[in-house]
Protein backbone atom coordinates (compact mmCIF):
# COMPACT_ATOMS: atom_id res chain seq x y z
CA UNK A 1 0.00 0.00 0.00
CA UNK A 2 1.35 3.40 -0.90
CA UNK A 3 -1.16 6.03 -1.93
CA UNK A 4 0.33 9.45 -2.66
CA UNK A 5 -1.79 12.31 -1.35
CA UNK A 6 -0.77 15.81 -2.40
CA UNK A 7 -2.32 18.80 -0.61
CA UNK A 8 -1.86 22.28 -2.11
CA UNK A 9 -2.93 25.56 -0.48
CA UNK A 10 -3.25 23.58 2.74
CA UNK A 11 -5.59 24.77 5.49
CA UNK A 12 -6.06 23.73 9.12
CA UNK A 13 -9.03 21.58 7.96
CA UNK A 14 -6.70 19.71 5.58
CA UNK A 15 -4.26 19.09 8.41
CA UNK A 16 -7.09 17.70 10.52
CA UNK A 17 -7.91 15.17 7.78
CA UNK A 18 -4.24 14.17 7.53
CA UNK A 19 -4.21 13.70 11.29
CA UNK A 20 -7.11 11.28 10.98
CA UNK A 21 -5.41 9.30 8.20
CA UNK A 22 -2.02 9.02 9.88
CA UNK A 23 -3.16 9.02 13.53
CA UNK A 24 -0.71 11.82 14.10
CA UNK A 25 -1.36 14.72 16.42
CA UNK A 26 -1.90 17.85 14.33
CA UNK A 27 0.66 19.60 16.51
CA UNK A 28 3.33 17.24 15.12
CA UNK A 29 3.04 18.71 11.62
CA UNK A 30 1.25 22.00 12.20
CA UNK A 31 4.47 23.76 11.12
CA UNK A 32 3.52 22.80 7.56
CA UNK A 33 1.76 26.15 7.35
CA UNK A 34 4.75 28.11 8.70
CA UNK A 35 6.52 29.76 5.76
CA UNK A 36 9.65 30.30 7.90
CA UNK A 37 10.05 26.71 9.09
CA UNK A 38 13.57 25.28 8.69
CA UNK A 39 14.18 21.81 7.16
CA UNK A 40 14.27 18.91 9.60
CA UNK A 41 13.19 15.28 10.00
CA UNK A 42 11.13 13.72 12.78
CA UNK A 43 9.74 10.34 13.73
CA UNK A 44 6.28 10.33 15.32
CA UNK A 45 3.96 7.38 16.01
CA UNK A 46 5.66 5.22 13.39
CA UNK A 47 5.42 8.01 10.79
CA UNK A 48 8.33 9.94 9.31
CA UNK A 49 7.85 13.68 8.85
CA UNK A 50 10.23 15.68 6.67
CA UNK A 51 10.22 19.46 6.37
CA UNK A 52 12.16 20.54 3.29
CA UNK A 53 12.41 23.76 1.30
CA UNK A 54 12.48 24.15 -2.47
CA UNK A 55 13.53 27.29 -4.39
CA UNK A 56 10.76 29.72 -5.28
CA UNK A 57 11.92 32.80 -7.25
CA UNK A 58 8.43 34.29 -6.99
CA UNK A 59 8.72 34.55 -3.21
CA UNK A 60 10.53 37.86 -2.80
CA UNK A 61 10.90 37.40 0.97
CA UNK A 62 12.19 33.86 1.57
CA UNK A 63 13.00 32.85 -2.05
CA UNK A 64 12.16 29.29 -0.95
CA UNK A 65 8.91 27.51 -0.08
CA UNK A 66 8.22 24.88 2.55
CA UNK A 67 7.22 21.35 1.59
CA UNK A 68 6.16 18.82 4.22
CA UNK A 69 6.45 15.12 3.42
CA UNK A 70 4.78 12.55 5.69
CA UNK A 71 5.53 8.88 5.16
CA UNK A 72 3.22 6.47 6.94
CA UNK A 73 2.54 2.77 6.55
CA UNK A 74 -0.22 3.36 3.99
CA UNK A 75 0.43 6.80 2.58
CA UNK A 76 2.99 9.27 1.42
CA UNK A 77 1.57 12.77 1.90
CA UNK A 78 2.99 16.04 0.58
CA UNK A 79 1.69 19.29 2.06
CA UNK A 80 2.42 22.83 0.87
CA UNK A 81 0.90 26.16 1.85
CA UNK A 82 0.76 27.11 -1.84
CA UNK A 83 1.14 25.31 -5.14
CA UNK A 84 4.60 23.76 -4.98
CA UNK A 85 6.29 23.98 -8.37
CA UNK A 86 8.46 20.89 -7.85
CA UNK A 87 5.49 18.67 -7.00
CA UNK A 88 3.41 20.17 -9.82
CA UNK A 89 6.09 19.38 -12.40
CA UNK A 90 6.54 15.90 -10.98
CA UNK A 91 2.80 15.21 -11.22
CA UNK A 92 2.63 16.57 -14.79
CA UNK A 93 5.25 14.03 -15.86
CA UNK A 94 4.89 10.29 -15.97
CA UNK A 95 6.32 8.81 -12.79
CA UNK A 96 8.93 6.12 -13.29
CA UNK A 97 8.56 5.07 -9.65
CA UNK A 98 5.54 3.36 -8.12
CA UNK A 99 4.02 5.18 -5.19
CA UNK A 100 4.25 1.94 -3.23
CA UNK A 101 8.03 2.42 -3.25
CA UNK A 102 7.93 5.27 -0.76
CA UNK A 103 11.69 5.61 -0.37
CA UNK A 104 12.21 5.85 -4.13
CA UNK A 105 9.42 8.41 -4.48
CA UNK A 106 10.93 10.44 -1.65
CA UNK A 107 14.32 10.36 -3.36
CA UNK A 108 12.70 11.48 -6.63
CA UNK A 109 11.18 14.49 -4.87
CA UNK A 110 14.48 15.37 -3.17
CA UNK A 111 16.35 14.90 -6.45
CA UNK A 112 14.03 17.37 -8.21
CA UNK A 113 14.44 19.86 -5.37
CA UNK A 114 18.24 19.73 -5.55
CA UNK A 115 18.16 20.00 -9.34
CA UNK A 116 15.98 23.09 -8.98
CA UNK A 117 18.47 24.61 -6.51
CA UNK A 118 21.34 24.00 -8.91
CA UNK A 119 19.39 25.67 -11.73
CA UNK A 120 18.48 28.74 -9.66
CA UNK A 121 22.04 29.09 -8.32
CA UNK A 122 23.30 28.94 -11.91
CA UNK A 123 20.86 31.71 -12.89
CA UNK A 124 22.12 33.91 -10.06
CA UNK A 125 25.71 33.20 -11.05
CA UNK A 126 24.95 34.20 -14.65
CA UNK A 127 23.54 37.51 -13.42
CA UNK A 128 26.72 38.14 -11.42
CA UNK A 129 28.98 37.26 -14.36
CA UNK A 130 26.97 39.47 -16.70
CA UNK A 131 27.28 42.41 -14.33
CA UNK A 132 31.01 41.76 -13.94
CA UNK A 133 31.55 42.05 -17.70
CA UNK A 134 29.92 45.51 -17.62
CA UNK A 135 31.66 46.75 -14.49
CA UNK A 136 32.67 50.05 -16.12
CA UNK A 137 29.03 51.00 -16.65
CA UNK A 138 28.01 51.41 -13.05
CA UNK A 139 24.30 51.83 -12.34
CA UNK A 140 22.27 51.94 -9.17
CA UNK A 141 20.20 49.10 -10.59
CA UNK A 142 23.31 46.90 -10.61
CA UNK A 143 23.93 47.47 -6.90
CA UNK A 144 20.29 46.68 -6.13
CA UNK A 145 20.54 43.52 -8.23
CA UNK A 146 23.68 42.49 -6.36
CA UNK A 147 21.94 42.98 -3.01
CA UNK A 148 18.98 40.86 -4.17
CA UNK A 149 21.26 38.12 -5.53
CA UNK A 150 23.20 38.02 -2.28
CA UNK A 151 19.95 37.76 -0.33
CA UNK A 152 18.77 34.90 -2.55
CA UNK A 153 22.02 32.97 -2.09
CA UNK A 154 21.95 33.48 1.68
CA UNK A 155 18.40 32.14 1.80
CA UNK A 156 19.47 29.13 -0.28
CA UNK A 157 22.31 28.42 2.13
CA UNK A 158 19.91 28.70 5.07
CA UNK A 159 17.74 26.04 3.41
CA UNK A 160 20.43 23.78 1.95
CA UNK A 161 22.55 23.33 5.09
CA UNK A 162 19.71 21.85 7.24
CA UNK A 163 18.44 19.92 4.21
CA UNK A 164 21.84 18.27 3.89
CA UNK A 165 21.46 17.25 7.53
CA UNK A 166 18.07 15.76 6.67
CA UNK A 167 19.70 13.80 3.84
CA UNK A 168 22.33 12.52 6.24
CA UNK A 169 19.59 11.30 8.57
CA UNK A 170 17.64 9.63 5.75
CA UNK A 171 20.80 8.02 4.41
CA UNK A 172 21.46 6.53 7.85
CA UNK A 173 18.37 4.33 7.37
CA UNK A 174 16.90 5.02 10.81
CA UNK A 175 13.84 6.80 9.45
CA UNK A 176 13.14 5.08 6.11
CA UNK A 177 14.04 1.65 4.77
CA UNK A 178 16.35 2.09 1.81
CA UNK A 179 17.45 -0.06 -1.09
CA UNK A 180 21.13 -0.32 -1.89
CA UNK A 181 20.80 1.86 -5.00
CA UNK A 182 18.89 4.43 -2.93
CA UNK A 183 21.87 4.87 -0.63
CA UNK A 184 24.10 5.60 -3.63
CA UNK A 185 21.66 8.21 -4.95
CA UNK A 186 21.39 9.84 -1.52
CA UNK A 187 25.17 9.96 -1.29
CA UNK A 188 25.31 11.71 -4.67
CA UNK A 189 22.58 14.10 -3.55
CA UNK A 190 24.46 14.87 -0.36
CA UNK A 191 27.62 15.66 -2.33
CA UNK A 192 25.60 17.82 -4.73
CA UNK A 193 24.01 19.63 -1.77
CA UNK A 194 27.36 20.44 -0.20
CA UNK A 195 28.69 21.60 -3.57
CA UNK A 196 25.64 23.84 -3.98
CA UNK A 197 26.39 25.44 -0.60
CA UNK A 198 30.03 25.95 -1.61
CA UNK A 199 28.97 27.54 -4.91
CA UNK A 200 26.62 29.87 -3.04
CA UNK A 201 29.45 30.92 -0.71
CA UNK A 202 31.80 31.54 -3.65
CA UNK A 203 29.16 33.59 -5.47
CA UNK A 204 28.48 35.66 -2.35
CA UNK A 205 32.19 36.45 -2.12
CA UNK A 206 32.19 37.42 -5.81
CA UNK A 207 29.19 39.68 -5.26
CA UNK A 208 30.87 41.39 -2.30
CA UNK A 209 34.05 41.86 -4.34
CA UNK A 210 32.12 43.29 -7.29
CA UNK A 211 30.11 45.56 -5.02
CA UNK A 212 33.33 46.91 -3.52
CA UNK A 213 34.69 47.46 -7.03
CA UNK A 214 31.51 49.26 -8.04
CA UNK A 215 31.70 51.49 -4.98
CA UNK A 216 35.32 52.30 -5.85
CA UNK A 217 34.25 53.20 -9.40
CA UNK A 218 31.42 55.33 -8.00
CA UNK A 219 33.84 57.17 -5.71
CA UNK A 220 36.33 57.69 -8.52
CA UNK A 221 33.66 59.06 -10.85
CA UNK A 222 32.39 61.33 -8.10
CA UNK A 223 35.91 62.64 -7.47
CA UNK A 224 36.32 63.38 -11.18
CA UNK A 225 33.05 65.29 -11.27
CA UNK A 226 33.94 67.29 -8.16
CA UNK A 227 37.38 68.08 -9.59
CA UNK A 228 35.85 69.19 -12.91
CA UNK A 229 33.32 71.47 -11.26
CA UNK A 230 35.99 72.91 -8.97
CA UNK A 231 38.21 73.72 -11.96
CA UNK A 232 35.30 75.27 -13.87
CA UNK A 233 34.37 77.33 -10.81
CA UNK A 234 37.92 78.73 -10.63
CA UNK A 235 38.01 79.48 -14.37
CA UNK A 236 34.61 81.18 -14.36
CA UNK A 237 35.47 83.10 -11.20
CA UNK A 238 37.87 85.35 -13.17
CA UNK A 239 35.12 86.96 -15.33
CA UNK A 240 33.01 87.41 -12.22
CA UNK A 241 35.87 89.19 -10.41
CA UNK A 242 36.55 91.45 -13.39
CA UNK A 243 32.87 92.22 -13.73
CA UNK A 244 32.65 93.03 -10.04
CA UNK A 245 35.70 95.31 -10.14
CA UNK A 246 34.63 97.28 -13.20
CA UNK A 247 31.11 97.56 -11.86
CA UNK A 248 32.26 99.66 -8.91
CA UNK A 249 31.29 103.31 -8.83
CA UNK A 250 34.92 104.59 -8.52
CA UNK A 251 37.51 105.79 -11.05
CA UNK A 252 38.80 102.74 -12.97
CA UNK A 253 41.31 102.06 -15.78
CA UNK A 254 39.96 102.36 -19.33
CA UNK A 255 36.74 104.00 -18.16
CA UNK A 256 37.29 106.92 -20.51
CA UNK A 257 38.72 104.80 -23.32
CA UNK A 258 36.44 103.98 -26.25
CA UNK A 259 37.84 100.44 -26.40
CA UNK A 260 37.85 99.95 -22.61
CA UNK A 261 35.19 97.24 -22.66
CA UNK A 262 37.06 95.28 -25.33
CA UNK A 263 40.30 95.55 -23.33
CA UNK A 264 38.60 94.24 -20.19
CA UNK A 265 37.04 91.36 -22.09
CA UNK A 266 40.36 90.45 -23.73
CA UNK A 267 42.20 90.54 -20.39
CA UNK A 268 39.50 88.39 -18.81
CA UNK A 269 39.54 85.85 -21.65
CA UNK A 270 43.33 85.73 -21.63
CA UNK A 271 43.50 85.02 -17.88
CA UNK A 272 40.73 82.39 -18.11
CA UNK A 273 42.40 80.66 -21.07
CA UNK A 274 45.76 80.70 -19.28
CA UNK A 275 44.24 79.02 -16.22
CA UNK A 276 42.41 76.55 -18.49
CA UNK A 277 45.68 75.61 -20.23
CA UNK A 278 47.46 75.20 -16.90
CA UNK A 279 44.68 72.94 -15.62
CA UNK A 280 44.80 70.94 -18.87
CA UNK A 281 48.58 70.48 -18.65
CA UNK A 282 48.29 69.45 -14.99
CA UNK A 283 45.44 67.06 -15.98
CA UNK A 284 43.12 68.66 -13.44
CA UNK A 285 40.25 68.62 -15.94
Amino acid sequence: MGTWINIEDATTEDLAKVSTLTRLDVADFHDSLDSYEIPRIERQEGNTILFVRSPDPDDTENFTELLTIIISEKYIITISASKNKIISRLLDQKLTVATTQKSKLLIQILLRIYQSYNLEIKNVRNIVLKSRSAAKKVRNADLIEFAESEDVLNQYISALVPMNNVLEAVRGGKFINLYEEDEDILQDLLIAGKQAVDICVVNIKSIKSLRDSYQAVFSNNLNKIIKLFTALTIILEIPMIMTGLFGMNVPLPFQSNVFGFIYVVMITVTISLTILIIFWIKKWL
